[in-house]
């Protein structure tokens, strides 16, 4: 990558509280224009990782560069390029959409043509025209989190941070709103976003995977599915319960987990394979290719083993 590109740059980062490493010695470089996704389980340290990033949390070690100044040397100078969303929705419920965008607005000084320019812009592009005068208390779910990403993208930011932006949406309000993250990377806005939802991780250019405060692959979607040297296979059987049970006390078995009405096994072809396993009771084993949760679960596994 060339170095001036790079919009986030994170070297030995770690944070620890007491006794626990929330975030040990991640390494990570985002180009421009690139939408990354960190996903893990709750408490794998998502948040942790992007309030370092944004210079709300101190690292315990390690540095972090963002849109190429140092965050803990040029807090002021960070803060005004980036915009940070966080979980919990913050605006005023009392206040209407329009009178929200308009406070912010005054928050980071943009005034005059330029302010009414772009939130005619923003309410265009998030079809939210119709509802600037609806007090934010009683918008949707989806509309709060499109009314929050409008507050946060007034000041013109060049890198976007968003902590599980659609957690709690409706599925077409999601899409939607990746919608417009797509349109918001073509003009040239960096975003990073965490979520717990693998099907948004499919939609990123790239994608972390952190478990337990480590990043333990990090990837293309695409080049994720592929990348584990174990074989993957579909496994119907009459009893799901007691073949996952036998199945996960045999040698070279890495992972298995259900998935509707079948499990998803995981196995080393060096140690065992389906001919072998079907000693284990009646089964059918379908070769299949992993999705990007089977893939997630299989790498959480092997490091839960190692």
């Amino acid at each position: 990558m060339n170095a001036d590109s790079i919009m986030i740059r994170a070297s030995g980062l770690s944070r620890r509280f007491g006794a626990l490493t929330a975030l040990d010695r991640l390494n990570l470089e985002i180009p421009r224009g690139e939408i990354f996704g960190l996903v893990g389980p709750d408490g794998a340290g998502k948040t942790t990782t992007v309030r370092l990033l944004c210079g709300l949390l101190d690292p315990t070690e390690g540095r972090v560069e963002v849109a190429g100044y140092d965050v803990a040397r040029s807090p002021d100078a960070v803060k005004d390029r980036i915009g940070y969303m966080a979980q919990r929705f913050g605006l005023y419920v009392d206040l209407t959409v329009e009178e929200n965008m308009l406070f912010y607005a005054d928050l980071f000084g943009v005034i005059g043509a330029d302010r009414d320019q772009l939130m005619a812009r923003l309410l265009r592009m998030t079809r939210m025209d119709p509802f600037r005068a609806r007090q934010a208390g009683k918008l949707s779910g989806g509309m709060k989190q499109k009314l929050a990403l409008m507050c946060t993208l007034l000041h013109h930011p060049q890198v976007l941070f968003l902590d599980e932006p659609t957690n709690g949406v409706d599925p077409v309000s999601r899409r939607d709103f990746w919608a417009i993250l797509y349109q918001l990377v073509k003009d040239g806005l960096t975003v990073f976003v965490t979520t717990a939802y693998l099907d948004e991780a499919e939609r990123c250019n790239r994608v972390g995977l952190i478990d337990r405060g480590r990043l333990i692959r990090c990837d293309s979607p695409g080049a994720l599915r592929t990348s584990l040297t174990e074989e993957c296979y579909e496994v119907q059987a009459p009893d799901r319960r007691a073949a996952r049970a036998l199945l996960l006390a045999a040698e070279g078995v890495v992972s298995v987990e259900p998935s509707g009405n079948v499990l998803h096994l995981f196995l080393d072809p060096a140690r065992t394979s389906p001919q072998r396993l079907g000693q284990i009771g009646p089964a059918e084993f379908r070769r299949i290719e992993p999705s990007l949760e089977d893939v997630f679960i299989a790498l959480i596994r092997k490091e839960e083993a190692a």
